[in-house]
């Protein structure tokens, strides 16, 4: 057993709490992160299924931090525009990296390959990187933190930072009030093989049942899809055999990229949307799913997360002490800064995500064909679709 001292305890080893990790060693702090999972400074030699969609703001932080420049770029496709059209309706909107004067809309990375960036930076940094061993719940005094690891090490920190994903134990053991809706849908996911080259650009296609995501990867004929889907289609696609699978896959895609190939396995997670209503807790805060998840069907989650790290970081790196003892009152107001803001980002983020699945959930023709008019004037409005992407492109 042994005593270890840290200035800032990370809990989880996932993209937002190496981000923050990144952040915070960048600045001279003295950082440790505690992930359950074994991990290598390896990148995965296979795709894996976990795919998100970086926009520019978190790419050039990530750059910022010698990050994103350690990607492969054979696990990277920078997408050049976006085709979202609503399947039961001549609704449509396009938009065009170049019609914006971007460089690209944002790059569909492996969650895991994002993770081994950001792990070979933080270790390049100095940041003590635990990995394998769990977590006791912590003890909290007036000044610091404790916490036992089951390796039978005790760290004792001044914050504790809770990064542990949407079923946070560090959350839960303080006994957080939080909103919680259950979709009642599922995201299936899996790599798919396309007959016609993607292009680079991202597709979705809105269904009764949820939308249809395809998503460009590296290879011109490879895309992750992200399917929403109520509870049960997802579960009877998941047990379809191949032929049947990649049958109704291409129908649902409109068979926009030709005869679709399944080249993965199917795997299916529950969608939810979880708030946690108090983020700071004595000498523990949430960042990322553990303060908050929303649906998945404008791929901002992550970049979410990239924001609540960002923020954190910028408040703890303004106290003033490297190494020494912070101040509480200080502290906690640098805090209570980061929930606020932070919050008011994740409240606005889920009111959009839950308009969003409002209002490509009626049947009611009526209802359906205000819904294609309102997509169609909005293709045709460029300032409009330039503000959408103002939007998508922060943190």
């Amino acid at each position: 057993m042994a005593l270890k001292r840290t200035q800032v305890l990370i809990v989880g080893g996932g993209m937002v709490g190496l981000a923050l990790a990144c952040a915070l060693a960048k600045a001279g702090r003295q950082v440790t992160v505690v992930e359950q999972q074994a991990r290598t400074h390896d990148f995965p030699a296979e795709p894996t299924l976990r795919v998100s969609a970086i926009n520019l703001k978190a790419q050039q932080w990530l750059r910022e931090l010698g990050a994103w420049q350690r990607l492969p770029d054979d696990r990277r496709c920078d997408y050049q525009g976006m085709d979202v059209w609503d399947q039961d309706s001549f609704g449509r909107i396009q938009f065009n990296a170049a019609d914006s004067d971007l460089p690209h809309l944002g790059s569909i990375v492996e969650n895991a390959v994002v993770e081994t960036a950001l792990w070979q930076t933080a270790d390049a940094l100095g940041v003590n990187l635990i990995h394998g061993v769990s977590v006791e719940m912590p003890e909290f005094q007036e000044q610091d933190v404790t916490v036992q690891l089951d390796s039978g090490d005790i760290i004792l920190a001044q914050l504790l930072v809770a990064a542990d994903g949407g079923n946070s134990k560090l959350r839960q053991h303080v006994a957080t009030p939080v909103v919680h809706r259950d979709y009642e849908q599922q995201g299936l996911v899996a790599t798919i093989k396309t007959s016609l080259p993607h292009q680079g650009i991202a597709r979705q296609a809105f269904h009764a049942g949820g939308p249809l995501a395809l998503l460009p990867m590296a290879d011109p004929h490879e895309v992750s899809i992200v399917w929403s889907l109520p509870v049960t289609d997802a579960q009877r696609l998941c047990q379809l055999d191949e032929t049947q699978f990649n049958q109704a896959l291409t129908v649902a895609s409109d068979n926009r990229l030709g005869l679709l190939t399944c080249v993965s396995q199917r795997v299916s997670f529950p969608l939810t949307m979880r708030y946690a209503q108090r983020w700071v807790y004595q000498r523990q805060v949430l960042v990322g799913d553990a303060a908050h998840t929303i649906h998945p069907l404008a791929g901002q989650g992550v970049n979410l997360g990239f924001g609540d790290a960002y923020l954190l970081a910028q408040q703890l790196n303004q106290l003033g002490s490297l190494n020494g003892q912070w101040n509480d009152a200080q502290l906690q107001r640098q805090l209570r800064h980061y929930e606020r803001a932070r919050k008011t980002a994740a409240l606005r983020h889920i009111a959009t995500m839950e308009g969003f699945h409002q209002l490509f959930r009626p049947r009611n023709p009526v209802l359906r064909l205000a819904r294609a008019v309102g997509l169609k004037a909005v293709d045709k409005a460029n300032p409009l679709k330039d503000f959408f992407l103002q939007q998508a492109n922060q943190i």
